[in-house]
């Protein structure tokens, strides 16, 4: 585990930034194919330096590219994989909204169709542009090897091609750890994985409905304790890697419940990464019992705003909720962020930039607060 690497910093953020108008109708212009490629990313390039300075400006010291050249936070990355196709998804998903509004959305699937490889670097060129466009430290966000089994389990993987299930996974950790070999390389020392497989195992209901017993769970939050570590084992010792767990974030909705508890000693005793982003917004994600088995020299970020609505959080109802964290782990142990990104999905949430750029200001603020002025 890396020891002297400052991230995950006090106030801290998952990544996404809502897209800019702009970037959506080129993008769309795109598709039409009414304009090139190369004019496409000029655009991203604008819109990316400007939510630098958002972030900048708002006092915080991990810049992302808020994804801004993504459509959704984790299939863009996945397909680039060597071996992984797109298909359409036939899984209609029910979604909760803080009002009451429920969305349904069948989000498209991956497939295995040949052996996993990585044929190009996926992050990289991204990261390049990211780190020349701020003085502060790049972060790259990148979904979990975990998300290639999320939607459909093993039978995303094509059996003719994989008939030993272990190659596979050996497979998929070698590509990942290719993609981090060539960021660190690039100077990247800041990566988080976002992750809403081991977020999954936590509700009972979605566990229930797939027949899932308490072994089948931990064996699963195993496995993808085996893939990340294998992925991150050989990154340098001052690169800061983080993990996100969340329970689903599209246009302001949610998807899964339940709290760290069935996970909690695997995902914190035996995941080696430096830090988490665990969402803490409200009673879905249960208490910070679970946190017990947090090791010294790791740091849990408290996603204690939430990015699906307007309404600030009170400074001192945050305060409190940092105050009843640290009486399970050390107060230096822990940091605040938002429970989510801002735009997991090009769509974005219900939220104006204005709104965004409030919540992600409200956590440097309380950190100052809470630890003395500093936010690294």
């Amino acid at each position: 585990m890396s020891t002297n690497a400052k991230a995950p910093f006090r106030a801290d953020h998952v990544g996404s930034l809502l897209r800019p108008d702009k970037l959506q109708q080129a993008r769309m212009q795109r598709q039409r194919k009414n304009i090139a490629a190369e004019r496409l990313r000029e655009i991203e390039d604008e819109s990316i330096r400007e939510v630098v300075k958002l972030q900048e400006d708002a006092g915080l010291e991990g810049i992302t590219d808020g994804e801004l050249r993504r459509d959704y936070w984790h299939l863009d990355f996945l397909t680039e994989i060597g071996g992984v196709v797109f298909e359409e998804g036939h899984n209609p998903l029910k979604w909760h909204r803080q009002d009451g509004i429920q969305l349904e959305w069948v989000p498209p699937e991956v497939k295995v169709k040949a052996r996993i490889t990585r044929p190009h670097p996926i992050q990289l060129k991204d990261f390049e542009f990211l780190k020349s466009a701020t003085g502060k430290t790049a972060k790259v966000c990148i979904p979990s090897p975990s998300m290639m089994i999320v939607q459909g389990g093993e039978r995303v993987i094509d059996f003719k091609v994989y008939p030993d299930r272990d190659q596979f996974f050996t497979d998929l950790s070698r590509a990942y750890a290719q993609e981090v070999a060539d960021l660190a390389r690039a100077g990247c020392r800041y990566l988080q994985l976002d992750d809403t497989f081991l977020a999954f195992l936590c509700d009972d209901k979605i566990g229930a409905a797939m027949g899932r017993s308490n072994e089948d769970t931990r064996a699963m939050a195993r496995l993808s304790a085996r893939l990340i570590n294998d992925a991150i084992r050989d990154r340098p010792k001052d690169m800061a890697v983080c993990i996100h767990l969340c329970r689903g974030n599209y246009q302001s909705s949610w998807l899964s419940s339940g709290g760290y508890d069935p996970i909690a000693e695997i995902l914190l005793g035996e995941i080696d990464v430096d830090g988490y982003f665990l969402e803490y917004d409200d009673e879905r994600s249960g208490g910070f019992a679970p946190l017990r088995f947090l090791p010294k020299g790791k740091k849990v970020v408290l996603g204690l705003v939430s990015s699906k609505f307007v309404k600030l959080e009170p400074v001192d109802a945050l305060k409190r909720r940092i105050d009843e964290a640290a009486e399970v782990v050390p107060l230096e142990q822990l940091a605040i962020s938002p429970q989510c990104g801002f735009s997991s999905t090009a769509e974005g949430n219900v939220i104006s930039v204005e709104g965004e750029r409030k919540k992600l200001e409200l956590c440097v603020a309380v950190a100052r607060d809470v630890w003395g002025g500093v936010v690294n």
